[in-house]
């Protein structure tokens, strides 16, 4: 409704919530208006959603979803690729580039930013990031306040934190966390590990189960590790610690020193095997 503040101010006092609900109804004032013959005229929304009222959950929903589906087919109209325009939430702006494909069930919330040719995979989170040409965020990734430049393989699976930024081509893979994670050109975390307040070269090479143990209870630290360098399997980095370029650290390592460049570091301790040893029986009572 449109009307002059003084007209509402002198019809809003008349207002009665004598009605079957016992409520007072804004829309009263149009009968109001007609009976002191001020000229009542209507216009038509373009789409009725725009004006519908809200008194339930139910009704939010549905006004949502009409929200959504507004917001995928203009994504649709720029070019962009959904699997399932009933399937996706975007919730704040979302920006893509020529060529963009997005699976079922993502969620987009702040400012994101997909470039050219970047596909997602189902059930993604991805919240105030931006994400390179030519990359794949494979499915059930979660992905806050990070970059990645392009040509970037992450998931499924993964999790960017804040301060995550991946280099061209770098790669996280299944069950890995990252955060306040610069991951260098073609460097690879492919799985089941923790990244944390760390810096990687180029090409470096992080094992299954690698754990950055960046706080000590008290503060953070940081890990640096250089160019070409090879984390084993199962490898703790204590920090602050740095691994040197071209340095290569044996599976199963504790590292709590720095490795010099092109070192290889084992801290595993020696095998021991007893022959024939009997195996511990339970005791029936």
């Amino acid at each position: 409704m449109a009307m002059t503040s003084a007209q509402l101010k002198r019809w809003l006092p008349q207002l009665s919530a004598e009605n079957a609900q016992g409520e007072y109804y804004l829309t009263d004032v149009i009968a109001m208006a007609a009976s002191e013959g001020v000229k009542v005229a209507t216009a038509q929304p373009h789409n009725a959603t725009e004006v519908e009222g809200v008194n339930n959950r139910s009704q939010m929903a549905r006004l949502e979803r009409a929200y959504q589906q507004q917001t995928a087919e203009t994504l649709m109209a720029q070019g962009v690729a959904l699997a399932d325009p009933a399937r996706i939430d975007v919730r704040g702006k979302l920006t893509c580039g020529h060529d963009v494909f997005i699976d079922v069930g993502c969620v987009f919330e702040g400012d994101v930013e997909l470039g050219e040719g970047v596909r997602v995979g189902p059930y993604c989170i991805i919240k105030n990031s931006t994400i390179g040409a030519e990359s794949e965020i494979h499915s059930h990734s979660v992905i806050d306040t990070a970059v990645a430049a392009g040509l970037n393989q992450v998931g499924p699976y993964a999790r960017l934190r804040p301060g995550t930024r991946l280099a061209v081509k770098a790669k996280v893979g299944n069950f890995v966390e990252t955060k306040n994670a610069d991951v260098g050109e073609g460097s690879k975390i492919n799985h089941l590990s923790y990244v944390g307040d760390a810096r990687l070269g180029r090409d470096v090479n992080v094992g299954a189960g690698t754990i950055t143990c960046n706080y000590d209870g008290v503060n953070k630290h940081r890990t640096e590790i250089g160019d070409n360098a090879f984390i084993g399997s199962n490898t703790a980095l204590v920090a602050p610690v740095t691994v040197g370029k071209g340095a290569t650290v044996g599976a199963g390592s504790t590292i709590a020193k720095d490795v010099t460049e092109y070192a290889l570091a084992v801290t595993r301790s020696r095998q021991l095997e007893k022959p024939d040893w009997p195996r511990p029986v339970k005791k029936v009572k």
